[in-house]
């Protein structure tokens, strides 16, 4: 299994920093509020400090009301600032976020499927659920709070340098401290949450598989296997978790030793310098206050610098998903008619184990052409590389004389549909999961797709028509039902080349023959390719390729390939004799 890429540190920073230069007022308002209530809170130590130093001199009690007036008026103009500070933060945040979330969509469903699959759903789903969590996370909290504690402890440090740079010397014992424990930290947190995310994703995809194949591990007895694959997964999760949990064991006592030591030593040198008379009452009640308003930002910070690192490595995941270079901005050819060529082609999965071996094909347009043969001959591999799904590991394939690969993905699905087992109801009304191919398609041409697929009859028998809401918490739809609404999108969509994979495998066998000569006629003029079990597609299409080990054996009309008495006409006296047989009533003619 080959896992989605990541984004490196580098990458992951330069896309921040672009987010950031796209929002500039929104960011410009957000720092300025911040600065503005920072600066407002360091108006009340200073003045609490000269309201203790006016008590200690008897100062008029007029004076100590306008301090305390003052000192009023500062929490108040603090508190209003700091609420449009936050409205500010949430504004930006949500926008960022917004658009991470609408460029990771478009990065999904820019992915060939190919990559999907060679990736496993564990990857991609783990990186849109959990980093898309852990990212709207940091964005919404992290990324705003740790701004505000940066810009808060500059600006207390600043306001105790003012006060008396004596008092800033205990500061020098914490700094380094803290500085040798965040780098320490910073230098193995990356990889630790890149791992523990990876494990996580192993987890995911283990118990999806275990999930999806349920019934085929109760019947081969592996029950015990898929036990041990999922302790093993869950092991490698528990030991990525425990050594980012190390990490911040080790960080978060450094950090808390660096500013409890600092305003500890503050709180002795200055009362050793007040009883020398050095610095005044006053001052030394201004400077305790501000090294103990380092200690509230201090703390968010190192609370959301873990949360920081946990984002970063979602956003490096969530990037990766695209990673690669851009396409090149060449001219795209364009295709003189609908012949497909298929020349010399090979394909491998996985290096040095090939799956086809040089096949050579030509589909004329209009051609119905069936490809059969036994399971695990390399039927479904041909029938994906021919809808551009994978790129042959050598040959070419071409339509128009124009390399399948060379077409862009929208217009490579104008050309070529794929058609498998494997289908989807996604939430809203019957109409939208149709019309989502096209959606400008008309009723019409949506009611004639339903009727060449043979759905027409029970989706206007639904309780509100096209209108019904289906998918997950809508009104269930059968199998069957499912299958036959992926088929008419396919006939809405109106590419001139349709490679059906089982495309009506759910179906019962006279529903799927009446469904394929309903969809033969639709696409009359336009090239099928059809592969199946089932012969019944080959015994009505033009030319039957008999697929064994990789290789086009036999290549010809159903008929002629019968009278040979080869390959194919094996498989259809098997399926004639046996399948067909069980499958419609004694005494039937055969179709």
């Amino acid at each position: 299994m080959t896992r989605l890429a990541v984004a490196t540190t580098a990458q992951a920073r330069r896309y921040a920093r672009d987010l950031i230069r796209d929002y500039p007022g929104m960011f410009r308002a957000t720092v300025g509020l911040h600065v503005a209530a920072a600066v407002a809170g360091l108006a009340g130590p200073r003045l609490l400090g000269d309201m203790v130093q006016g008590i200690h001199g008897h100062v008029p009690v007029r004076e100590l009301d306008h301090l305390a007036l003052a000192i009023a008026g500062f929490v108040v103009v603090q508190a209003v600032l700091i609420r449009y500070a936050h409205v500010a933060s949430a504004r930006l945040g949500e926008s960022v976020l917004a658009r991470l979330r609408e460029e990771f969509v478009t990065r999904v469903l820019a992915l060939p499927l190919s990559t999907v699959e060679s990736a496993g759903t564990g990857d991609l789903l783990t990186r849109t659920t959990r980093d898309v969590d852990a990212l709207s996370k940091c964005v919404r909290f992290a990324v705003p709070e740790t701004l505000i504690s940066l810009i808060t402890l500059f600006l207390v440090i600043g306001a105790l340098l003012v006060v008396s740079p004596v008092f800033a010397a205990p500061l020098l014992i914490g700094a380094p401290i803290i500085a040798v424990g965040t780098r320490w930290y910073l230098r193995h947190a990356p990889a630790g949450y890149l791992r523990q995310n990876a494990a996580y994703a192993d987890v995911t995809e283990g118990l999806t598989e275990t999930v999806e194949g349920a019934r085929t591990v109760e019947a081969l007895g592996r029950q015990r296997q898929r036990v041990a694959r999922t302790d093993t997964d869950l092991r490698r999760s528990w030991r990525a978790e425990r050594f980012t949990l190390h990490l911040r064991t080790v960080w978060w006592p450094l950090v808390e030793i660096s500013y409890v030591l600092p305003m500890v030593l503050t709180l002795l040198t200055g009362g050793w310098l007040y009883l020398r008379g050095s610095v005044s009452l006053g001052a030394l009640t201004a400077a305790v206050i501000y090294v103990q308003q380092l200690v509230d930002p201090l703390d968010r910070l190192v609370g959301w610098l873990d949360e920081l690192e946990v984002g970063a490595a979602a956003l490096a995941r969530l990037l990766g998903v695209a990673a690669g270079p851009p396409p090149a901005a060449t001219p795209r050819p364009e295709p003189a008619g609908n012949r497909m060529r298929v020349c010399g082609v090979r394909f491998s999965y996985e290096p040095g184990r090939e799956v086809l071996h040089g096949i050579d094909l030509v589909l004329e347009p209009g051609e119905r052409l069936a490809v059969v043969g036994v399971s695990g001959a390399g039927k479904s591999t041909l029938g994906r590389l021919l809808a551009g799904v994978h790129q042959p590991t050598a040959g070419s394939i071409t339509v128009g004389g124009v390399p399948l690969a060379a077409l862009p993905p929208e217009r490579l699905r104008a050309e070529v549909a794929l058609v498998t087992q494997e289908h989807h109801v996604f939430i809203g009304t019957l109409r939208d999961n149709l019309a989502m191919v096209r959606p400008g398609a008309q009723e019409g041409e949506i009611r004639a797709a339903l009727t060449a697929v043979q759905a027409l009859t029970w989706a206007d028998e639904l309780p509100n028509g096209l209108s019904t809401v289906v998918g997950a918490g809508g009104h269930p739809l059968s199998p069957a039902q499912a299958q036959q609404v992926a088929l008419a999108r396919v006939v809405i969509a109106d590419p001139h080349t349709l490679v059906l994979d089982e495309a009506t495998a759910m179906l019962d066998p006279r529903a799927a023959r009446d469904l394929e000569r309903s969809l033969a006629a639709v696409v009359s003029g336009r090239t099928v390719v059809a592969i199946a079990h089932r012969l019944f597609s080959a015994h009505d299409a033009d030319r039957v390729a008999v697929v064994e080990a990789g290789r086009i054996v036999e290549l010809g009309p159903h008929d002629e390939l019968v009278a040979a008495g080869g390959v194919y006409a094996a498989l259809w006296d098997s399926w004639q004799g046996g399948a067909m047989k069980k499958a419609r009533p004694e005494g039937a003619p055969f179709p």
